[in-house]
C-alpha cells in the first residue's frame, strides 16, 4: 500500500524510527499547537505518545523533500485483534462501545489523525484517506470509529456544531455508542429550530465535516478530555452506508 506522487510516499510505519517521526508530528500538532498533554508525552524529545502506540498500525504520509521530520501526516489504525492484544480500544476509556463489540460488524478504530500545518488545504489529507480506503478493503472492515476533537473544554463554545451533530447526525441505535458518565457532556445545547445551520457547519472542524459528508454519524454525548484540552465526539462510519460518490473520491488512487 504505497502511493508515490512526485515527493509523497504513503506507507505503514515499520521501524522504531518511523514511529518516532509520527510521534514528533503529533507533538507539533497536539501539544505545541493545541496545548495537549498526557502521562507519556515526552517533552524533552518532542514526542506525543501513549501506551497504545505499540498496538496500532501507523499510516504515515512522508514528504521525501523535507530536511526536517519527513512525516507530514499520520493516522492510527487499530483492528479488533490489535485491541484484544492491547486489552481494549483507545475509545473504551471515553465511550461505552458495548453495542459495537457485541455486534456483527468488523471494526476499525481510527485516531491521532493530523497533518502538518504547512500541508493543510492541499492534497495531504486526501492521500491519507486514500490509504485508509485501501486498508479498509484489505482487512474487510465494516465500520470505522474513533474520537475527533474540538479544541478546548468549554462545550458552550461549540454549542452550535455540537447541537447540529446531535440533531442531524446521531448514529442509529444499532451502532450508537455513549460517552462515559464521568465526563459526559450533552450535545443538544441548542434546540434544532433555533440553530443557525450555516454558522454551525462553518464552526465544525474540517475532519469532522469530512466524515459527515461521507455519511458518518456521531455517538451520544461528548467527552470532556481535560488533560488533552479537548471536547471529544465519537465519529462512526458504516462502510456500507458511505456515500458512493464520496467513497469513490477517497478510494480513487488508493492502489496506484
Amino acid at each position: 500500500m504505497v502511493i508515490d506522487d512526485t515527493h509523497f510516499e504513503l506507507r505503514l510505519a515499520e521501524t522504531a524510527d518511523d514511529l518516532h517521526q509520527a510521534q514528533a508530528l503529533r507533538y507539533d500538532v497536539f501539544v505545541r499547537e493545541l496545548g495537549g498533554d498526557g502521562d507519556m508525552v515526552d517533552h524533552a524529545a518532542g514526542r506525543e505518545a501513549d501506551r497504545f502506540d505499540p498496538f496500532f498500525d501507523h499510516l504515515m504520509l512522508m514528504d521525501r523533500t523535507r530536511q526536517a521530520n519527513q512525516c507530514v501526516g499520520v493516522y492510527r489504525l487499530m483492528r479488533e485483534d490489535q485491541a484484544a492484544a492491547a486489552g481494549q480500544f483507545y475509545c473504551d476509556d471515553e465511550y461505552d462501545l458495548s453495542v459495537l463489540k457485541n455486534g456483527p460488524l468488523k471494526l476499525l478504530e481510527l485516531g491521532r489523525s493530523c497533518v502538518h500545518a504547512d500541508y493543510r488545504g492541499g492534497t495531504a489529507m486526501l492521500h491519507l484517506w486514500n490509504g485508509l480506503a485501501a486498508y479498509v478493503e484489505d482487512h474487510g472492515i465494516d465500520l470505522m470509529f474513533g474520537v475527533a476533537s474540538f479544541h478546548g473544554t468549554d462545550a458552550s463554545a461549540f454549542a452550535g456544531p455540537l447541537s447540529l451533530l446531535h440533531h442531524r447526525y446521531l448514529a442509529p441505535e444499532d451502532i450508537r455508542v455513549r460517552a462515559r458518565e464521568d465526563h459526559f457532556q450533552r450535545m443538544d445545547l441548542i434546540a434544532e429550530a433555533d440553530l443557525d445551520r450555516v454558522a454551525a457547519t462553518r464552526a465544525m472542524p474540517a475532519l469532522i465535516k469530512g466524515y459527515i459528508k461521507m455519511g458518518g454519524f456521531v455517538g451520544e454525548g461528548a467527552y470532556i478530555d481535560h488533560p488533552f484540552n479537548t471536547t471529544d465526539i465519537c465519529l462512526l462510519t458504516d462502510v456500507k452506508r458511505v456515500s458512493q460518490k464520496q467513497l469513490g473520491l477517497y478510494a480513487k488512487g488508493a492502489r496506484r
